[in-house]
């Protein structure tokens, strides 16, 4: 039952590779008639859950109504996608966001909902450090739009170079990840080659510190929910 269980929610997760817009893609009619066999499956062992537990302590456990609540959502949504493809009307399938839920909650999972809560409860904890980062960011973005934002600069494409402050905002974060590095400092290197201090500094305080300070914060916080969960198991 367990492998049965794993299988059809790894093809019902898959199922995003076929769907339009998709990397393999299949006709609606075949990925639908996958779908609903997923879901059928899914309601009977629920059914079968339900078979052998208590009323009251089936319906008082969370997991139970996910369950049940996202297979409606799922049909609702396939029932109307289907509606809109006969009057060739297209549609977003919305309720592939809800798929990921059938792997967390199933009563097989235990190991997967035991990572997820401690996610979870690690979220809280690291949104300093994450605001922190932000602030950063805004910071040097906010200088990179004083000092470059006048001088007129364009990028080897041709294009304003750091006059919107939005871009500006996205192309520092790609930097922190150093992608788009040394290519996102040369037109201000070429006007003088002291800006390169700017962005040598932006590295060494949001890629150096910030993302490392970050990943500390992450993993101490993950290990000691996992110690404290029941079950879990951290030396």
């Amino acid at each position: 039952m367990r492998t049965a269980t794993y299988f059809f929610i790894f093809l019902n997760l898959s199922l995003a590779l076929f769907e339009e817009p998709a990397v393999y893609p299949l006709p609606f009619l075949a990925t639908s008639v996958l779908e609903v066999l997923c879901l059928l499956v899914f309601l009977g062992r629920l059914t079968h859950f339900a078979k052998v537990t208590l009323h009251n302590v089936f319906w008082k456990d969370t997991k139970n109504i996910c369950i049940i609540v996202a297979i409606l959502l799922s049909l609702t949504d396939l029932s109307i996608c289907g509606f809109l493809r006969m009057y060739d009307v297209s549609s977003v399938r919305w309720s592939r966001i809800a798929r990921p839920i059938f792997l967390i909650n199933f009563a097989e999972s235990r190991q997967i909902r035991r990572a997820f809560r401690s996610i979870r409860n690690t979220l809280p904890e690291i949104t300093y450090v994450f605001l922190l980062f932000m602030f950063s960011l805004l910071m040097f973005s906010l200088m990179a739009l004083k000092l470059f934002g006048e001088r007129n600069l364009q990028t080897a494409e041709g294009l304003p170079y750091f006059r919107n402050y939005l871009d500006i905002v996205f192309d520092l974060y790609v930097l922190v990840t150093t992608a788009n590095s040394p290519d996102v400092m040369m037109p201000a290197f070429e006007l003088s080659s002291w800006y390169a201090l700017f962005f040598i500094a932006f590295v060494i305080v949001n890629t150096y510190i910030f993302m490392s300070l970050f990943l500390a914060v992450v993993y101490n916080n993950y290990k000691k929910h996992l110690k404290v969960m029941p079950g879990g198991a951290c030396d």
